[in-house]
């Protein structure tokens, strides 16, 4: 017998603000050094807001925002912070925390 399975949609589980933060940090640990994991994360974000309303709100079209955050986008900085500024993040550096010798 077959087994049945579903796909997969992270922006399903994602409902409150809280649930976005800690997914995006999640996604940001586990990225590394590939910054398309947190392209797709913010995507998978824009899908759980709604990329109509995210589209009215940085003024960029949706198919435009399908295409940035698809498989085969590379949206610009600029792009990428104007999303997360629409959907309520806020973009920090911050210095890396390094052991102290002895």
């Amino acid at each position: 017998m077959a087994i049945k399975t579903t796909r997969w949609d992270s922006a399903e589980h994602l409902k409150t603000d809280e649930d976005i933060q800690l997914y995006l940090e999640a996604c940001i640990e586990e990225a590394g050094d590939d910054p398309a994991f947190i392209i797709h994360a913010l995507g998978v974000i824009a899908k759980a807001k709604n990329m109509s309303q995210l589209a009215r709100d940085t003024g960029i079209s949706r198919e435009g925002l399908y295409k940035a955050f698809s498989p085969d986008g590379n949206p610009t900085f600029a792009t990428v912070a104007k999303v997360a500024k629409a959907l309520g993040l806020q973009i920090t550096v911050q210095t890396i925390n390094q052991a102290q010798p002895g």
